[in-house]
């Protein structure tokens, strides 16, 4: 099988530019997964973010977890557990409007650092929309303005940690799904592994990788892109030894941002019909109950209770 996608974004900035940007159209392509190194966030800036999102977990977390654990009996389970997952999460919203001073337990280092690391995440996801413009034939900022709403994107981030699990054949860190929304940015554990994605019928290990950022293709992108880059399924398979640490950063539409495939890359295609048109925010409600089933009845879904869509300009904020 190929090797997973790595790419090294200094690569953009000299002689191997074309070599580089035709790696990352193949892994969108092909993969639905890349890796980036050397993507401007500091090496010494993650390791903070590292050190202080497993300290926060031993310190407010990792309890929790294990009395959810002792009170569901799951260590002693005897089948497989289909309606939960071994993972230890917290959220927070950075777009349109962040929340994080209304998270609990957070110390203020803490609470600085992942508004930073936000920060840093929103400029990278958006550097990485117009490379996919680049290499789709759109416009410079498309991507970006088709996921305004009249508040602009919405940006968020989950923060998770999948403990040790005594029955890993028989409960998932977290099942298999495709995401929901544009691009998702992750930050993983380096030491303990466990994200796997599906290619050609296979569950494949994205590699864990100091101070890489692994990105992935979420459903809207696929819809816009009608269907030339392709949201896959994945899932982390929970480990008996080793605490995982996964900060998941997803830069999706804005609620009420109108999603339909791209126009121009609409006329290039014999098949004009793929993909339905359809809010944001609705997708997400049919999503919620859906999330670890196939993709493809959410799109029919829409496309059944939607006209033919009359494809405008996406305006600008």
């Amino acid at each position: 099988m190929a090797t997973f996608p790595v790419i090294n974004m200094e690569k953009l900035n000299g002689d191997e530019r074309s070599a580089t940007m035709e790696i990352i159209k193949d892994a969108c392509e092909n993969w639905g997964f890349f890796e980036l190194v050397n993507h401007g966030i500091s090496p010494e800036f993650m390791d903070t973010v590292e050190r202080l999102t497993k300290e926060h977990y031993k310190k407010t977390m990792e309890q929790r977890f294990k009395e959810m654990v002792s009170s569901k009996g799951l260590e002693s389970v005897q089948s497989e557990i289909t309606d939960l997952d071994w993972e230890s999460t917290f959220y927070l919203r950075h777009l349109p409007v962040s929340n994080i001073t209304e998270i609990p337990d957070l110390e203020q280092e803490y609470r600085r650092v992942l508004k930073e690391f936000g920060e840093q995440l929103e400029k990278l996801a958006e550097n990485l929309l117009d490379l996919l413009c680049e290499n789709l034939g759109l416009e410079k900022g498309y991507l970006k303005k088709a996921f305004y709403g009249a508040k602009g994107p919405t940006f968020g981030t989950k923060v998770s940690n999948y403990p040790p699990c005594p029955k890993p054949d028989l409960i998932k860190g977290l099942r298999a799904h495709t995401d929901a929304g544009g691009i998702i940015l992750l930050f993983q554990d380096d030491k303990v592994s466990g994200l796997q994605l599906l290619k050609d019928g296979e569950w494949v290990d994205v590699p864990p990788m100091r101070h890489s950022i692994v990105v992935n293709i979420g459903d809207q992108l696929e819809v816009i892109t009608n269907g030339k880059y392709k949201s896959v399924m994945h899932r982390v398979i929970a480990q008996t030894d080793g605490t995982r640490m996964s900060i998941a950063s997803f830069y999706n539409p804005g609620s009420d941002a109108v999603i339909y495939p791209a126009p121009a890359l609409v006329e290039k295609e014999e098949k004009k019909d793929l993909y339905p048109k359809f809010v944001f925010e609705d997708y997400m409600k049919l999503y919620a109950g859906l999330k670890f089933q196939a993709k493809e009845p959410r799109f029919e879904a829409f496309k059944a209770i939607g006209s033919t869509p009359n494809f405008g300009p996406i305006a600008t904020a």
